[in-house]
């Protein structure tokens, strides 16, 4: 299957998966969505995951959906950056997420971090998706 938006595919699994209390999603590999999901695990949004062979040359995202209290951790996803209309912030002008209660994913030069970090490291780049 050929997708336009790899990342945001990723992303409507994790929502969709959380709305029905699955424990697990599954997403096609690659390294942004690594990156991403290595971000969101240090930020304690998701349990973990695991990169998995199906057969030689595809590989797996087993994504491990994390809960509080039966509610689940990530309360909203979102896109900002889509491949149509490319977002880029300044280090000055990086966005905060419900007043710095959540995050924004940013892929910078440096390599795919929060917001938190791209400030400490003073760096700005593109705006991946916002997360609550």
């Amino acid at each position: 299957m050929n997708l336009s938006d790899p990342l945001g595919d990723m992303l409507t699994r994790i929502r969709n998966g959380q709305k029905a209390r699955m424990s697990v999603v599954v997403s096609p590999a690659s390294k942004l969505r690594t990156n991403v999901l290595e971000v969101l695990k240090r930020e304690g949004y998701i349990r973990g995951y695991n990169v998995e062979d199906v057969k030689p040359g595809v590989r797996n995202l087993r994504i491990e959906l994390k809960y509080h209290e039966g509610e689940p951790v990530i309360k909203e996803i979102h896109r900002v950056s889509k491949p149509g209309r490319r977002i880029y912030s300044k280090i000055a002008d990086l966005p905060r997420v419900y007043n710095g209660l959540g995050i924004a994913i940013l892929s910078t030069p440096r390599g795919v971090m929060s917001d938190v970090e791209a400030r400490a490291a003073n760096v700005g780049g593109e705006v991946l998706c916002k997360v609550f």
